[in-house]
């Protein structure tokens, strides 16, 4: 009972990340550089503590932080700029997809010939990608905050597959997360017209407590998952997003988008349950 109340809380740290976001930039409380700066801010203090408090070291001189410093940064950018206009829910749908088809892609092309079975899900859940992404009535109207919700899932793929043969994920994440900062700041300060006291509430909230303690929850309960568990308990973070977004922000649920979520998370359902293996969560 207690390994799935700690996997529960984890998921919807998960999917507050898109919920605290949408509602700082699409609410005006901060723009979305401001945002993104401060929670990986926020992020870096609070990993650094915790790793402090496990009495590990923090990693930053290594080669693969800066490939991992750099991905995280495209995500953090790319995830605040689209809640510009997208909901919440379409957004973690979006992110989710691109995250998960990108990572398969790349499974498939360095590792193994993939099985009938994998492809036919990729396949499903790509088509229902495209359909979330389909302008016009129904659909994805804003090319452009889905552009930067794609970029934002090929950057956290890309932070992820370059940090999938850490030793110790905790500190390598804290010290990404700590030479991430200097590259965002440099990058989006210039354009940081926003923030106010809700902004940066929200903001230390997000990267504090929804990204930084629930990566390290995540750390804490990803061992004690078994392989074939671990990636299929992460399709309920767009659910979740989907339905708090629904309830807390009002958003609207069209026929089209729930019908793209189902095919995205049926489509990866078929494809990481065969041979599955752990994945880091955005």
């Amino acid at each position: 009972m207690q390994l799935f109340l700690l996997t529960t809380v984890t998921m919807m740290a998960f999917a507050s990340n898109s919920l605290l976001t949408r509602l700082a930039v699409d609410g005006g409380h901060m723009d979305p550089n401001s945002f993104a700066i401060v929670r990986v801010l926020a992020g870096a203090v609070t990993l650094a503590l915790i790793l402090k408090a496990r009495g590990g070291q923090i990693e930053i001189g290594q080669g693969r932080r800066v490939i991992g410093a750099i991905s995280l940064a495209i995500y953090m950018a790319g995830f605040s700029l689209a809640y510009l206009t997208l909901d919440a829910g379409l957004g973690a749908l979006i992110l989710f997809g691109v995250v998960q088809i990108s990572m398969f892609g790349h499974a498939a092309a360095t590792k193994m010939q993939p099985s009938a079975r994998q492809i036919f899900g990729a396949s499903i859940a790509f088509v229902g990608l495209l359909l979330a992404l389909w302008p016009g009535p129904g659909g994805q109207s804003d090319i452009l905050g889905a552009g930067f919700m794609t970029l934002a899932g090929l950057g956290w793929a890309a932070y992820t597959v370059s940090g999938r043969a850490e030793a110790d994920p905790l500190a390598a994440t804290t010290g990404n997360f700590i030479l991430c900062l200097p590259i965002v700041v440099v990058l989006l300060l210039a354009f940081a017209t926003q923030t106010s006291v809700t902004g940066w509430a929200l903001a230390v909230l997000c990267g504090g407590v929804t990204s930084g303690l629930g990566y390290a929850m995540w750390y804490t309960v990803l061992p004690r998952l078994p392989q074939n568990v671990a990636p299929v308990v992460q399709l309920s973070v767009p659910i979740i997003a989907l339905v708090a977004g629904a309830l807390l922000l009002g958003e609207e649920i069209s026929l089209l988008v729930a019908g793209a979520a189902a095919l995205v998370i049926c489509g990866i359902a078929l494809a990481i349950t065969t041979g599955a293996r752990s994945k880091r969560t955005p």
